[in-house]
Parts: structure tokens; sequence; C-alpha cells
């Protein structure tokens, strides 16, 4: 007897992709958050800013920016390997299932612009 049609699993799927895609939103904007920190420092303590005095906080923010865009790289190629496994009668017709893993890549790519950015502005003055 064949199994009936449940498209909860995609769903379930779907929702697993977001709250990845979340998770490395937050993980982008924390590194951004540290980077510009000391600079935030800096202005408050009215002192000129020097591009050896944050390199600290520039590295840290980097990495976690970099962290954030894997994680969406890697949730975004889990979650097409999974989709490509279910039974097309578990697929909703009409559903995009590729615009989330997209949007994933995309926002890993935005990731990575925005770390090669902050590198080459912070060894570039």
């Amino acid at each position: 007897m064949p199994n009936p049609p449940d498209p909860r699993v995609l769903f379930a799927a779907e929702r697993t992709l977001l709250a990845w895609q979340r998770t490395s939103l937050a993980l982008m904007g924390f590194g951004f958050v540290i980077e510009r920190f000391s600079l935030f420092l800096a202005a408050l303590r009215r002192e000129p800013e020097a591009p050896g005095n944050h390199l600290f906080s520039l590295l840290t923010g980097v990495a976690l920016i970099l962290l954030g865009a894997a994680v969406a790289l890697v949730s975004s190629v889990s979650y097409s390997r999974f989709v490509k496994t279910l039974p097309s009668q578990d697929v909703a017709s009409g559903f995009l299932i590729g615009m989330g893993a997209l949007i994933n890549v995309l926002v890993a790519a935005a990731g990575v612009a925005l770390a090669i950015y902050l590198l080459v502005g912070a060894f570039n003055v």
C-alpha cells in the first residue's frame, strides 16, 4: 500500500531552512557589530582611529560574518539534497522549492562580500 501524500515533510524542511537562515543572518549581524564596536569606542574617547587599534575586533567580526555565510551555504546545500529525496507527491503543486535555497546562497554571497569590504577597508587606509 503506497504512502499518502504528506506535504508537511516539505514544509518542515522549509521551516528548518528558514531557521538556519535566521541564524546565519544573526551571526553576520553580530559580526558586523563587533567589527564596528572599536570605532564606536574610539569615537566615545575622541581619539583618532589607527588601523592597528581594532585588529582584534576586525578579525573576530569578519570570522563571525564568514561563519554566518558558511552556515547559509551549508544549510542551502543540505536542504536541496533533502528535497531531492522527497517523492513528487509530497511536493505541493506550484511550490517554488528552490527559492529558499537560492535566497540562502545570496545571503552567503552578501556575507562574503561584506567580509571582503571590511577587510579591504581596514587595510586600505
